[in-house]
């Protein structure tokens, strides 16, 4: 029987992680190590946990503050890959607490790459960064080239490892892709974000808040097709390179949440209530993806009115778990 490949995913509670494993692992030729600083919690927010414990291990590791802990758990698992979704990304929040930022965003990626280095065997590092490192980009698809022009300080901070990164494999050879994408969705998202917010605001009787009347324009795709994407630039893309993962167009949050009002039966203009548009926010991100298209041989599969039906179906399905969550963002250092 061949060696398993073996996969280190950090930050392994995130949503964008947890459906990355879970695809993962839908190849019985796979293994995973997840790390997060959070407790895995409830298979309702973690789809990976479906595949029990024969080829997946967890380990409950805060990446900054237990660094050496992290490599250590590496070395000991001895990866193929190591695929990197440990972040603070809230735009709003890295006004108030920039340093929290730096260090999750940047230094601790420094620390982690640099005894990355020395492993033996790391085939690839795949690198999950963001099109906020552009700034806005309202005039047209943006190409993996545009130059970086943050509005955050979480963006300045991911261009910041961007940055770094770039040094690293033109400098040193270091086998690093890394993956800008856009607006994801799905099943088992965070409950602040837009999608299932909305939903769930309806189902309490609760009033949805449209900063800026949800002019800003995101190109929204669905989860699965992201972690495809990445799981074809993780063994198949080219070291050094940047791949975007995004849909043929983007919507206005507007248009995101009257979609989902006709699903669910609510009435736009009793539901919701416009508000000032928040600190930070740009006016789009639209992404040219044709690298990835072309190289990769990816393209996104599953539609919007589609991906909308299986949010609502899941929130449907474990409402009684889900009301009770927090539904707010929730800073944790």
């Amino acid at each position: 029987m061949s060696e398993l490949t073996r996969i280190a995913v950090i930050g392994s509670t995130a949503f964008s992680a947890s459906d990355f494993i879970d695809y993962a692992l839908e190849n019985p030729g796979n293994t995973v190590l997840g790390i997060s600083r959070s407790p895995e919690a409830t298979p309702v927010m973690l789809p990976h946990l479906r595949h029990g414990t024969g080829r997946y291990r967890f380990a409950q590791l805060h990446l900054v503050k237990d660094s050496e802990k992290v490599i250590s758990a590496l070395k000991d698992f001895r990866p193929h890959y190591v695929v990197n979704f440990a972040a603070q990304g809230e735009v709003r929040t890295s006004f108030d607490h920039p340093i929290e930022h730096f260090e999750t965003n940047t230094l601790a990626m420094v620390k982690l790459t640099t005894a990355l280095r020395k492993m033996e065997g790391l085939k690839r590092y795949l690198h999950i960064s963001t099109p906020e490192v552009y700034g806005s980009a309202a005039d047209g698809a943006v190409r993996e080239g545009a130059v970086m022009n943050p509005s955050s300080p979480y963006a300045a901070s991911k261009g910041a490892a961007d940055l770094y990164l770039n040094v690293l494999s033109k400098t040193l050879g270091f086998p690093v892709t890394t993956i800008r994408a856009s607006n994801v969705y799905g099943a088992h998202q965070q409950l602040y974000r837009i999608i299932p917010r909305t939903v769930i605001y309806y189902k309490l009787g609760k009033t949805l808040k449209l900063d800026g009347g949800g002019v800003a324009v995101k190109s929204f795709i669905h989860i699965r097709d992201i972690s495809k994407g990445e799981y074809l630039a993780m063994t198949k893309g080219r070291a050094g390179e940047v791949y975007h993962l995004s849909p043929d167009r983007g919507v206005s949050i507007r248009h995101v949440v009257e979609t989902i009002c006709r699903e669910i039966g609510a009435d736009f203009s009793k539901f919701v209530e416009v508000g000032p548009e928040r600190p930070g926010q740009d006016a789009a991100y639209i992404l040219d993806s044709s690298k990835a298209r072309s190289e990769l041989g990816w393209a996104p599969t599953i539609g919007f009115d589609e991906g909308v039906r299986g949010v609502c179906r899941w929130i449907e399905a474990n409402w009684d778990a889900i009301k009770t969550m927090p539904h707010d963002y929730i800073f944790a250092e």
